[in-house]
């Protein structure tokens, strides 16, 4: 959130301690397959937003997310013990959608490839409605009229 080096040190660090809770000592059954994407945390360093992705379905997503809830004491306690700061930051797990924005964004940019292509099929031996260059250029007369003084 704030281009601090002591928060963005910080939040790189919580993000290796809750990926290795999550590979290690979280065993809820309810946990799907789980990617940290990104932490960040404030320029004060008391609120940390661990951004995470959830491979499967919305049932999944949702178990994930109640069982990263019920763990977030544990994982605050580790992030506590491991970094060794005064205060330990509140940590708050989010949903990340980057890979849904980046399908959608990808949906669209295919769309409008298979347009481009519709165009360009239509532009298949058409001309110009008027002349090649519409635009005015100085006559040429003028040039041989200087040319004789």
């Amino acid at each position: 959130m704030v281009d601090n080096p002591r928060a963005r040190k910080l939040a790189d660090r919580i993000k290796e301690i809750v990926a290795s809770l999550i590979d290690t000592r979280i065993k809820d059954p309810r946990l799907g397959f789980v990617t940290v994407t990104d932490v960040r945390v404030t320029g004060d360093l008391q609120n940390a937003s661990v951004f995470y992705t959830v491979y499967g379905t919305d049932e999944e997503r949702a178990g994930t997310a109640a069982a990263l809830e019920s763990a977030k004491g544990l994982v605050r306690s580790e992030v506590g013990k491991q970094t060794g700061i005064r205060l330990t930051p509140t940590i708050e797990f989010h949903l990340d959608s980057v890979p849904e924005t980046a399908a959608h964004l990808n949906a669209a940019l295919l769309e409008a490839q298979r347009r481009d292509a519709e165009l360009a099929a239509l532009r298949e031996g058409k001309g110009y409605a008027g002349e090649p260059d519409p635009y005015r250029k100085p006559l040429e007369a003028d040039d041989d009229a200087d040319d004789e003084l």
